[in-house]
């Protein structure tokens, strides 16, 4: 027998240039360097940029890290901070360094932050000077910390305990505006996010320069809705959000516009800041977009610029995708993805043929359809994966290039969140039609099992919202003897409406099926949200849970049965209104 010889691979012959984040502010810098970034604050005046200063003002920050403040590659430097050119600087003379950026959420608890930049053993910390008195108790406990740099001039640097305190314009001062970047291996580390830590402490997830890249290639493909749609952004996602949803580093490659509003925008502050920078596309989770909704109806506004608004974090509503699409003329675009995902896997973009009112409604409500890169399946309980038939549920899992393979040293979460074949485990649970249109049923922890059925919080919330009182709808299970678990739904009324929670489940009546009827809807001022804008259906459980065990407190204080049952019921319908 005459052994086979292998063939030679054939290389072939383009340029190996690696995929590097510094390349896409040099582009900016060379091929769009006079469009503005603009920083927006209440009470001050606009500051008005460009990607040429940008760049310039990141290389000066690059040889302050590396001359000044002795940063390594790998490193890790933190930003604790809001939307500003400030904030994006740090994106690209970290990075382009070789060293991580870590993004921060100021709104976490103080206990998290303290986990979080300890965790990453964090070298320095860049923040916004409103938000020294949020790190001055922390300091002592953050022991890997050398410094911190207060995102302002030195005029405007205030008094503080903070250790090492400077002013960023004072650290960058006197250093080059140009830069040579070092060449990186571009599976080089760049930045770091934390997921938010609803289930034990947050988990890092370390992306690289390489993933991030090709996930912008992958949304500057995708993301699209006319001519124009991109022209000016307006990410009311935070920077320290996933990456703003990777928004940062699509602009640059884009040549978009940028605009970084005041990050306590009011539905009114935020319909100015729209119209004035003639933003054509947004992105935000729903909250925000409900109650601009809600202002533009109240005050019978229209956009001049607006083409386009992204949608993530919770599903959008198909009573607000409809407003948007058909009386404002806005597209809406829903997507799905998580920290772990950088974050887009799916795009709510239709196929053409369903891209027609009113049946692109229907489609839109999905989270959309695969990118392309990104794989996924969904499976049963026992591992099994199921049809794409829009029937079959089950937990979504991912791969793809710019998909977390693990979790910053964390064997345990590395253990539970990837399967022994390589996928990511979401807790997403999801049908997929035969087109391809992935549809979110719930979170696996949220969704409620009734009668051994599975109620879906998210499309229950969604036919409640439709409802013209109702601002905002979370629905939760509740444990029930016979049951095992009914729906209560918490809603909060529109401003100046009352809401009759009699009234709300006569308009649920006939548009769910009988047995999805919450057993309770309760009126509240506000519903609990987290760090990242989602409704904290864990705060909604753990309050339900209080209220219920102070009735059976009051009920069990009574020996009479008869009076015991008079006063549960009683009580139950005192919580629901």
């Amino acid at each position: 027998m005459i052994a086979e010889k292998s063939a030679p691979v054939l290389a072939g012959l383009m340029m190996d240039r690696s995929l590097q984040i510094s390349r896409l502010i040099d582009h900016a810098a060379l091929w769009h360097g006079d469009v503005e970034i603009v920083t927006q604050r209440t009470g001050l005046p606009d500051q008005r940029s460009n990607y040429r200063q940008v760049r310039a003002r990141s290389a000066q920050l690059a040889h302050a890290l590396r001359q000044r403040l002795g940063v390594a590659a790998g490193e890790r430097v933190a930003t604790f901070a809001w939307n500003t050119q400030r904030h994006l600087e740090l994106y690209y003379g970290v990075s382009g360094i070789g060293a991580v950026l870590h993004t921060i959420n100021p709104r976490l608890f103080a206990a998290q932050i303290a986990y979080i930049v300890n965790h990453a053993r964090d070298r320095f910390i860049f923040l916004d000077a409103d938000l020294v008195p949020v790190l001055e108790p922390l300091a002592a406990q953050l022991p890997h910390v050398e410094g911190y740099v207060v995102l302002c001039a030195e005029n405007d640097l205030p008094p503080t305990s903070l250790p090492g305190a400077l002013a960023y314009e004072t650290l960058i001062a006197g250093f080059p505006d140009d830069i040579v970047w070092p060449e990186l291996d571009e599976r080089t580390a760049s930045s770091l996010c934390y997921t938010s830590g609803t289930t034990g402490n947050p988990k890092g997830v370390l992306y690289a320069h390489r993933s991030t890249l090709l996930h912008t290639f992958a949304q500057a493909a995708s993301w699209q809705a006319g001519a124009g749609s991109q022209t000016s952004i307006l990410p009311v996602v935070p920077l320290f959000h996933a990456n703003a949803w990777g928004l940062p580093y699509l602009a640059p490659m884009q040549g978009s516009k940028l605009v970084f509003a005041d990050p306590h925008l009011d539905p009114a502050a935020l319909y100015d800041a729209l119209e004035r920078e003639q933003v054509t596309l947004s992105c935000g989770v729903p909250t925000i977009w409900l109650r601009l909704l809600e202002h533009l109806e109240r005050n019978d506004l229209r956009f001049s610029s607006l083409k386009l608004l992204g949608v993530g974090g919770a599903a959008a509503p198909r009573s607000m995708i409809e407003a948007f699409e058909v009386k404002y003329d806005v597209r809406v675009m829903n997507a799905w993805g998580m920290t772990e995902t950088s974050p887009a896997c799916t795009f709510g973009i239709p196929k053409a043929e369903h891209d027609v009112l009113p049946q692109r409604i229907d489609y839109k409500t999905c989270a959309g359809r695969c990118l392309f890169g990104v794989e996924l399946r969904i499976v049963d309980d026992a591992g099994v994966a199921q049809p794409f038939d829009g029937v079959a549920q089950g937990e979504i899992h991912v791969r793809g290039p710019w998909i977390a393979s693990g979790y910053f040293e964390d064997e345990e979460a590395t253990a539970r969140g990837i399967t022994a074949d390589g996928w990511l485990r979401t807790g997403d649970i999801a049908t997929v039609d035969p087109d391809g249109y992935v549809a979110i049923r719930d979170r696996a922890k949220d969704v409620i099992k009734s009668g051994g059925e599975w109620i879906s919080s998210i499309d229950l919330e969604n036919v409640a919202v439709a409802h013209p009182d109702v601002a905002e709808a979370a629905a939760i299970g509740v444990p029930h003897p016979t049951w095992s678990e009914r729906p209560v739904l918490f809603a909060v009324p529109k401003a100046g409406r009352e809401l009759d929670p009699a009234a709300v489940r006569a308009f649920l009546d006939g548009k769910i099926a009988k047995w999805w009827m919450p057993d309770e809807v309760i009126v509240v001022a506000e519903l609990p949200h987290t760090a990242t804008g989602k409704v904290s259906k864990r705060t909604l459980r753990e309050q339900h849970a209080a209220a219920l065990a102070s009735m059976e407190e009051t009920v069990d204080s009574l020996g009479d049965e008869v009076g015991k049952a008079k006063l549960y019921f009683e009580k139950r319908r005192e919580l629901s209104s």
